[in-house]
């Protein structure tokens, strides 16, 4: 008898299918240019079938080192159709890292921006793989659009299965042996599925993007966007007046931000008279959203703000705007199909209300690190059925409702005299100060407790108060094994594109500070 073919189509055949029933809908508007879906689709038909001339077709690895714009979206795009797993590079890498990065995924072809190529060549040296520049000339290079003129834009003929490698992201800040996060092009589809629905994605979804396209942040509403068939917004960085004037005059349905940024657009003098009608739903991830920005955001924007906290690794979990009153310093509930589960230091599973390491699990949870079975074995927990989850490396704890509270890093905790003290504890009290702009608990040594907090303020730019005053004021308020030992003034706190704060350079730096 036969059968009807159901198989599940993969975000290539989506994307097809979108050039042909969104024809004439626009789908990338990016420096100046709009693509409709016609356009992208046949586009990035040409890329990939140049794809797979060099050599860099199904099971092949392509080098995205690029600056956000129209041929990075193609590029994605066109990886994903030829059935290699593309390997997009944060730009605020070290050159040392980012041929680290190459090299460890095998890369057959590299595409790059033209300043990026630069860095390519100085960072590589005569490394064989294939190179092409987008948007310029470079000598050794070949040119991006001549070279894909020359090709067809119909679809590639690669045959590609959902367990075929999709892409690779590195994980931020990488030092020394590099860690490349592996996604599955069937785990990315239901990851697109997942979050469309989480973030209320629709076909009339208007995205805006002002992160980069490597980091997993702007992922997140790149593909739910692909999947839907809305329309990309991509922009070159992020400003903040400019953004606001760019979300109202185009009427901006969704958007991916990090916390630093929706401080910087509330911190605009006349932010008010912009008008954001047109936002369905916002979502804030890559660090913590404190519960005095949060409760700002509501009441700027009303109910669309969405919390998400998750890794590039794959769990995710959503406070949805709807069941935020009253737990507005909850990260949520796991996305429907995932779980999660609260463990002490030596795995076994702690009840609700108690303190220890998140894991989680779920259908589009990495399969591993490429290249690293130690890392993907520390980074799994076996539960008593046998399953593995996913070790997130973050403390957190569950209420009686099953809302989760982030409570910090496990690597950022500081052991002070046999007890476990939490810097986002601490951090969230010297927030609430008026001439405190933003801040970063660290610890550093004690003569007597082996550990201390030090507190590193960037003071606003009005504020009056001196570091004691501060520092009385902030252990006046917090548990007698909270107490920080020092408080110092900082002109600003580093930070990598995603806006989290890159605790171990402020540790390096301040790693000769020791109280009695």
């Amino acid at each position: 008898m036969a059968t009807l073919d159901a198989r599940p189509a993969l975000l290539p055949d989506i994307i097809r299918l979108h050039g042909k029933w969104r024809a004439a809908k626009p789908a990338l508007v990016s420096s100046g240019h709009t693509l409709t879906w016609a356009e992208l689709d046949r586009r990035s038909n040409r890329i990939a079938n140049l794809l797979t001339a060099a050599n860099c077709g199904p099971g092949g690895r392509l080098g995205i080192v690029m600056q956000n714009g129209p041929a990075m979206v193609l590029s994605l795009i066109a990886a994903m159709k030829a059935g290699c797993a593309s390997v997009p590079i944060n730009l605020s890498v070290s050159d040392a890292a980012l041929d680290a990065m190459l090299t460890d995924a095998g890369v057959g072809a590299v595409i790059a921006t033209p300043e990026e190529a630069a860095r390519v060549d100085t960072a590589c040296g005569a490394a064989g793989f294939h190179k092409f520049i987008a948007e310029g000339v470079r000598s050794g290079w070949d040119d991006l659009e001549a070279a894909t003129a020359t090709q067809t834009a119909e679809p590639p003929a690669a045959a590609i299965a959902p367990d075929d490698a999709f892409n690779i992201i590195y994980s931020s800040g990488t030092t020394g042996r590099p860690k490349g996060i592996l996604h599955t092009h069937g785990g990315r589809r239901d990851w697109a599925y997942d979050l469309a629905l989480a973030l209320r994605y629709d076909s009339q979804s208007r995205t805006l993007f002002n992160i980069g396209l490597y980091s997993n942040i702007s992922w997140v509403g790149f593909l739910a966007t692909l999947l839907v068939g809305g329309t990309l917004y991509v922009e070159g960085g992020f400003d903040a007046r400019e953004t606001l004037a760019l979300m109202a005059r185009e009427k901006i349905t969704n958007a991916s931000m990090v916390p630093i940024q929706y401080q910087r657009l509330l911190d605009v003098p006349d932010q008010a008279d912009f008008d954001l009608s047109g936002l369905r739903a916002v979502m804030s991830c890559g660090s913590p959203l404190h519960g005095e920005l949060k409760a700002a955001l509501f009441k700027r924007l009303g109910p669309k703000l969405i919390e998400l906290y998750g890794l590039t690794e794959g769990l995710i979990t959503t406070l949805d705007p709807e069941e935020a009153d009253g737990r507005l310093a909850s990260v949520g509930k796991p996305l429907p199909g995932t779980d999660i589960r609260i463990i002490d230091e030596d795995g076994h599973e702690l009840p609700f209300g108690a303190t220890g390491e998140i894991v989680g699990t779920g259908r589009f949870v990495m399969p591993g690190y490429l290249n690293r079975p130690d890392a993907t074995a520390e980074a799994t927990w076996r539960g008593p059925d046998g399953r593995n989850w996913l070790r997130t490396g973050d403390i957190g704890r569950l209420d009686a409702d099953g809302y989760l509270y982030i409570v910090d890093r496990r690597k950022d905790m500081i052991l002070s005299g046999g007890q476990n003290i939490y810097p986002q504890d601490i951090e969230a009290v010297l927030k609430t100060h008026p001439d405190i702009a933003d801040v970063a608990v660290i610890g550093v040594g004690s003569r007597r407790w082996g550990e201390t907090p030090l507190a590193l303020v960037v003071r606003r730019d009005d504020g009056t108060a001196d570091a004691d005053t501060l520092l009385a004021w902030a252990n006046d308020r917090l548990g007698r094994q909270q107490r920080i030992a020092g408080l110092d003034f900082v002109s600003d706190l580093p930070r990598n594109p995603n806006g989290k704060i890159l605790k171990r350079h402020l540790r390096e730096r301040y790693k000769d500070r020791c109280y009695d």
